[in-house]
Protein backbone atom coordinates (compact mmCIF):
# COMPACT_ATOMS: atom_id res chain seq x y z
CA UNK A 1 0.00 0.00 0.00
CA UNK A 2 2.86 2.43 0.81
CA UNK A 3 4.40 1.57 -2.75
CA UNK A 4 1.27 2.39 -3.98
CA UNK A 5 1.28 5.87 -2.29
CA UNK A 6 4.59 6.70 -3.47
CA UNK A 7 4.17 6.08 -6.98
CA UNK A 8 0.98 8.55 -7.13
CA UNK A 9 2.89 11.10 -5.66
CA UNK A 10 5.32 10.75 -8.06
CA UNK A 11 3.17 10.50 -10.80
CA UNK A 12 1.75 13.71 -9.71
CA UNK A 13 5.17 15.30 -9.26
CA UNK A 14 5.95 14.86 -12.81
CA UNK A 15 2.76 16.06 -14.17
CA UNK A 16 2.98 19.31 -11.98
CA UNK A 17 6.29 19.30 -13.96
CA UNK A 18 5.26 18.63 -17.54
CA UNK A 19 3.15 21.19 -16.66
CA UNK A 20 5.63 23.77 -15.34
CA UNK A 21 7.51 23.04 -18.42
CA UNK A 22 4.32 24.42 -20.44
CA UNK A 23 3.77 27.76 -18.71
CA UNK A 24 4.65 30.45 -21.88
CA UNK A 25 8.21 32.26 -20.69
CA UNK A 26 7.21 36.05 -19.67
CA UNK A 27 8.53 38.12 -22.77
CA UNK A 28 12.03 40.11 -22.69
CA UNK A 29 11.73 43.71 -21.97
CA UNK A 30 12.60 45.39 -25.70
CA UNK A 31 15.38 48.20 -25.52
CA UNK A 32 13.66 51.45 -25.86
CA UNK A 33 13.65 52.73 -30.02
CA UNK A 34 16.00 55.38 -30.22
CA UNK A 35 15.36 58.08 -33.14
CA UNK A 36 17.44 60.79 -33.97
CA UNK A 37 15.45 63.81 -33.65
CA UNK A 38 14.97 65.43 -37.60
CA UNK A 39 15.69 69.00 -37.88
CA UNK A 40 12.82 71.19 -39.11
CA UNK A 41 11.89 70.88 -42.75
CA UNK A 42 11.40 74.79 -43.87
CA UNK A 43 10.31 75.63 -47.31
CA UNK A 44 12.83 76.87 -49.56
CA UNK A 45 12.89 80.75 -49.49
CA UNK A 46 11.02 82.31 -52.92
CA UNK A 47 13.25 85.25 -53.47
CA UNK A 48 11.25 88.26 -54.50
CA UNK A 49 11.28 89.85 -57.88
CA UNK A 50 14.04 92.10 -58.45
CA UNK A 51 12.16 95.88 -57.74
CA UNK A 52 13.36 98.54 -60.36
CA UNK A 53 13.85 102.00 -58.67
CA UNK A 54 11.12 104.74 -58.66
CA UNK A 55 11.66 106.65 -61.89
CA UNK A 56 10.96 109.89 -61.91
CA UNK A 57 11.74 112.69 -64.95
CA UNK A 58 12.83 116.02 -64.22
CA UNK A 59 11.90 118.03 -67.85
CA UNK A 60 13.49 121.66 -67.70
CA UNK A 61 13.04 124.53 -68.72
CA UNK A 62 13.70 126.76 -72.19
CA UNK A 63 10.81 128.21 -73.83
CA UNK A 64 10.39 126.54 -77.38
CA UNK A 65 12.94 124.69 -76.90
CA UNK A 66 10.96 123.10 -74.85
CA UNK A 67 9.56 120.11 -77.61
CA UNK A 68 12.24 118.19 -77.35
CA UNK A 69 11.17 117.04 -74.14
CA UNK A 70 8.22 115.45 -76.26
CA UNK A 71 11.46 113.18 -77.97
CA UNK A 72 12.76 112.36 -74.87
CA UNK A 73 9.25 110.51 -73.25
CA UNK A 74 8.70 109.07 -76.87
CA UNK A 75 11.68 107.20 -76.70
CA UNK A 76 11.61 105.86 -73.14
CA UNK A 77 8.23 104.49 -74.01
CA UNK A 78 9.29 102.87 -77.20
CA UNK A 79 11.64 101.15 -74.89
CA UNK A 80 9.57 100.01 -72.54
CA UNK A 81 10.79 102.63 -69.80
CA UNK A 82 8.33 103.31 -67.42
CA UNK A 83 8.29 106.64 -65.68
CA UNK A 84 6.88 106.29 -62.00
CA UNK A 85 6.69 110.62 -61.33
CA UNK A 86 7.78 113.59 -62.90
CA UNK A 87 7.98 117.24 -62.02
CA UNK A 88 8.51 120.31 -65.01
CA UNK A 89 9.73 123.92 -64.89
CA UNK A 90 8.77 126.32 -67.12
CA UNK A 91 8.03 124.87 -70.62
CA UNK A 92 9.26 121.46 -68.86
CA UNK A 93 5.63 122.28 -66.71
CA UNK A 94 3.94 122.50 -69.76
CA UNK A 95 4.60 119.15 -71.29
CA UNK A 96 4.69 117.72 -68.17
CA UNK A 97 1.16 118.24 -67.53
CA UNK A 98 0.51 116.85 -70.70
CA UNK A 99 2.38 113.50 -69.76
CA UNK A 100 1.20 113.30 -66.66
CA UNK A 101 -2.41 113.50 -67.97
CA UNK A 102 -2.21 110.56 -69.72
CA UNK A 103 -0.95 111.65 -73.09
CA UNK A 104 1.39 109.75 -75.16
CA UNK A 105 4.77 110.92 -77.18
CA UNK A 106 3.08 110.50 -80.18
CA UNK A 107 0.12 112.45 -79.23
CA UNK A 108 1.77 115.07 -77.84
CA UNK A 109 3.71 115.74 -80.98
CA UNK A 110 0.46 115.21 -83.17
CA UNK A 111 -0.54 118.42 -80.31
CA UNK A 112 2.83 120.31 -80.65
CA UNK A 113 2.51 120.23 -84.57
CA UNK A 114 -0.77 121.30 -84.79
CA UNK A 115 -0.67 124.37 -82.16
CA UNK A 116 -1.21 127.90 -83.00
CA UNK A 117 1.16 129.95 -81.46
CA UNK A 118 -1.71 132.53 -80.66
CA UNK A 119 -3.69 129.94 -78.61
CA UNK A 120 -1.17 130.45 -75.76
CA UNK A 121 -0.73 134.20 -75.99
CA UNK A 122 -2.87 136.59 -74.78
CA UNK A 123 -1.32 139.93 -75.44
CA UNK A 124 -1.79 143.06 -72.84
CA UNK A 125 -0.77 146.42 -71.77
CA UNK A 126 2.76 146.14 -70.89
CA UNK A 127 2.62 147.32 -67.83
CA UNK A 128 4.27 143.67 -65.85
CA UNK A 129 4.44 141.94 -68.76
CA UNK A 130 3.53 141.59 -72.72
CA UNK A 131 1.57 138.26 -72.15
CA UNK A 132 -1.30 137.69 -69.71
CA UNK A 133 -0.66 134.22 -69.61
CA UNK A 134 -4.34 133.00 -69.01
CA UNK A 135 -4.72 132.08 -72.71
CA UNK A 136 -1.71 129.13 -71.52
CA UNK A 137 -3.78 128.51 -68.89
CA UNK A 138 -6.93 127.60 -70.89
CA UNK A 139 -4.94 125.46 -73.45
CA UNK A 140 -3.43 123.35 -70.35
CA UNK A 141 -6.90 123.13 -68.75
CA UNK A 142 -8.32 121.81 -72.16
CA UNK A 143 -5.83 119.80 -72.83
CA UNK A 144 -5.51 117.63 -69.75
CA UNK A 145 -9.40 117.08 -69.42
CA UNK A 146 -9.31 119.90 -66.39
CA UNK A 147 -7.77 117.54 -64.14
CA UNK A 148 -5.83 119.27 -60.90
CA UNK A 149 -2.52 118.30 -60.45
CA UNK A 150 -3.40 115.60 -57.68
CA UNK A 151 -5.45 114.27 -60.17
CA UNK A 152 -3.41 113.35 -63.01
CA UNK A 153 -2.78 109.93 -63.79
CA UNK A 154 1.39 111.01 -63.01
CA UNK A 155 2.27 112.11 -59.77
CA UNK A 156 3.19 115.51 -61.14
CA UNK A 157 5.34 118.56 -59.84
CA UNK A 158 5.40 122.50 -61.13
CA UNK A 159 7.87 124.16 -60.13
CA UNK A 160 7.51 128.05 -59.67
CA UNK A 161 9.46 131.24 -58.07
CA UNK A 162 8.02 133.56 -55.21
CA UNK A 163 8.50 136.50 -56.50
CA UNK A 164 7.86 138.43 -52.89
CA UNK A 165 11.05 136.28 -51.53
CA UNK A 166 12.72 134.44 -54.37
CA UNK A 167 12.03 131.09 -52.46
CA UNK A 168 11.12 128.41 -54.60
CA UNK A 169 7.68 125.88 -54.54
CA UNK A 170 6.91 123.23 -56.18
CA UNK A 171 3.00 123.13 -56.83
CA UNK A 172 1.30 119.29 -55.65
CA UNK A 173 -2.09 120.32 -56.04
CA UNK A 174 -4.46 122.67 -57.52
CA UNK A 175 -5.43 124.07 -61.12
CA UNK A 176 -2.69 122.61 -63.40
CA UNK A 177 -3.32 125.53 -65.69
CA UNK A 178 -2.94 128.17 -63.09
CA UNK A 179 0.53 125.81 -61.85
CA UNK A 180 1.69 125.82 -65.65
CA UNK A 181 0.79 129.58 -65.91
CA UNK A 182 2.82 130.54 -62.97
CA UNK A 183 5.98 128.40 -63.81
CA UNK A 184 6.59 129.67 -67.42
CA UNK A 185 6.08 133.23 -66.37
CA UNK A 186 9.20 135.14 -67.57
CA UNK A 187 9.56 138.29 -66.20
CA UNK A 188 8.78 141.26 -68.38
CA UNK A 189 7.61 138.91 -70.72
CA UNK A 190 4.52 136.98 -69.08
CA UNK A 191 2.54 139.00 -66.21
CA UNK A 192 3.49 137.35 -62.35
CA UNK A 193 1.09 134.64 -61.33
CA UNK A 194 -0.99 135.93 -57.97
CA UNK A 195 -2.43 132.70 -56.44
CA UNK A 196 -3.67 133.25 -53.10
CA UNK A 197 -1.65 136.10 -51.54
CA UNK A 198 1.27 135.46 -53.35
CA UNK A 199 2.62 135.95 -56.95
CA UNK A 200 4.62 133.78 -58.40
CA UNK A 201 7.36 133.85 -61.59
CA UNK A 202 9.21 131.62 -63.64
CA UNK A 203 10.35 128.19 -61.69
CA UNK A 204 13.59 128.60 -64.37
CA UNK A 205 15.31 131.62 -61.59
CA UNK A 206 15.28 128.75 -59.02
CA UNK A 207 15.14 125.21 -60.67
CA UNK A 208 15.95 125.31 -64.62
CA UNK A 209 16.12 121.02 -64.48
CA UNK A 210 13.98 120.55 -61.41
CA UNK A 211 16.33 117.78 -60.05
CA UNK A 212 15.82 118.16 -55.78
CA UNK A 213 11.92 118.33 -56.88
CA UNK A 214 11.99 115.52 -58.15
CA UNK A 215 14.19 113.99 -55.46
CA UNK A 216 11.34 115.81 -53.09
CA UNK A 217 8.65 113.42 -55.02
CA UNK A 218 10.20 110.32 -53.75
CA UNK A 219 11.92 109.64 -56.92
CA UNK A 220 14.85 106.44 -56.19
CA UNK A 221 16.26 107.49 -59.84
CA UNK A 222 16.15 110.43 -62.22
CA UNK A 223 16.43 111.29 -65.57
CA UNK A 224 16.89 115.18 -66.14
CA UNK A 225 16.45 116.57 -69.29
CA UNK A 226 18.35 119.92 -69.93
CA UNK A 227 17.34 121.99 -72.66
CA UNK A 228 18.83 125.25 -71.20
CA UNK A 229 20.76 127.38 -74.02
CA UNK A 230 24.55 128.28 -73.64
CA UNK A 231 24.78 132.05 -73.45
CA UNK A 232 25.67 133.50 -76.84
CA UNK A 233 28.98 134.43 -77.75
CA UNK A 234 28.15 137.53 -79.07
CA UNK A 235 25.79 139.78 -77.02
CA UNK A 236 22.31 139.85 -78.49
CA UNK A 237 20.81 142.90 -80.17
CA UNK A 238 17.09 142.49 -79.24
CA UNK A 239 15.15 142.84 -75.83
CA UNK A 240 14.26 139.31 -75.56
CA UNK A 241 17.50 137.82 -76.65
CA UNK A 242 19.09 139.84 -74.21
CA UNK A 243 16.64 138.49 -71.52
CA UNK A 244 16.87 135.02 -72.69
CA UNK A 245 21.15 135.74 -72.03
CA UNK A 246 20.57 136.61 -68.83
CA UNK A 247 18.20 133.13 -67.92
CA UNK A 248 21.61 131.06 -69.79
CA UNK A 249 24.19 132.72 -67.30
CA UNK A 250 22.32 132.41 -64.56
CA UNK A 251 20.68 128.95 -65.12
CA UNK A 252 24.56 127.77 -65.96
CA UNK A 253 25.94 128.62 -62.58
CA UNK A 254 22.30 126.93 -60.64
CA UNK A 255 22.72 123.89 -62.90
CA UNK A 256 26.28 123.22 -61.85
CA UNK A 257 25.26 122.08 -58.53
CA UNK A 258 21.55 120.74 -59.48
CA UNK A 259 22.26 117.79 -61.95
CA UNK A 260 25.03 116.76 -60.22
CA UNK A 261 22.22 114.82 -58.10
CA UNK A 262 20.88 112.97 -61.53
CA UNK A 263 21.65 109.37 -62.28
CA UNK A 264 21.44 110.51 -66.15
CA UNK A 265 21.48 113.27 -67.88
CA UNK A 266 19.82 114.09 -71.43
CA UNK A 267 21.15 116.83 -73.21
CA UNK A 268 19.30 117.78 -76.46
CA UNK A 269 21.74 119.13 -79.17
CA UNK A 270 19.53 122.09 -80.08
CA UNK A 271 22.02 124.30 -81.84
CA UNK A 272 20.54 127.12 -83.46
CA UNK A 273 17.17 126.76 -81.71
CA UNK A 274 16.69 129.77 -79.73
CA UNK A 275 14.03 129.86 -76.77
CA UNK A 276 12.15 131.99 -79.01
CA UNK A 277 11.72 130.07 -82.21
CA UNK A 278 8.29 128.32 -82.07
CA UNK A 279 8.65 127.11 -86.00
CA UNK A 280 11.38 124.02 -85.27
CA UNK A 281 8.93 122.15 -83.37
CA UNK A 282 9.76 119.04 -85.10
CA UNK A 283 13.67 119.65 -85.32
CA UNK A 284 13.53 119.86 -81.88
CA UNK A 285 11.48 116.47 -81.13
CA UNK A 286 13.97 114.68 -83.55
CA UNK A 287 16.58 116.47 -81.33
CA UNK A 288 15.55 114.79 -78.39
CA UNK A 289 14.81 111.30 -80.07
CA UNK A 290 18.48 111.25 -81.08
CA UNK A 291 19.88 112.27 -77.30
CA UNK A 292 17.80 109.82 -75.85
CA UNK A 293 18.81 107.19 -77.95
CA UNK A 294 22.09 107.94 -77.58
CA UNK A 295 22.17 107.52 -73.60
CA UNK A 296 19.69 104.79 -74.11
CA UNK A 297 22.70 101.99 -72.99
CA UNK A 298 23.57 103.84 -69.95
CA UNK A 299 20.26 104.55 -68.86
CA UNK A 300 19.73 100.62 -68.85
CA UNK A 301 22.76 99.93 -67.58
CA UNK A 302 22.20 102.05 -65.07
CA UNK A 303 18.83 101.27 -63.95
CA UNK A 304 19.52 97.42 -63.45
CA UNK A 305 22.85 99.02 -61.33
CA UNK A 306 19.90 100.10 -58.81
CA UNK A 307 17.26 97.44 -59.50
CA UNK A 308 16.89 95.54 -56.09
Amino acid sequence: MMRAMFRRLAFLAFVLALAGCSVLPTSTPQPPVVTTPQPDVQPPLVKPAPKPPRLGLALGGGAARGFAHIGVIQVLEENGIKVDLVAGTSAGSLVASLYASGKTGKEMQALAEGMDEGAITDWSFPLRGLIRGEALARFIRDKTGGKGIEQMALPLGIVATDLSDGSSILFRSGDTGTAVRASSAVPAVFQPVRIGQREYVDGGLVSPVPVRFAREMGAQFIIAVDITSPPEKDPPGDAFRMLMQTFSIMGRSINTFELREADVVIRPRLDGVSSADFTARRRAIQAGREAALQVLPLLRQRIAEKTR
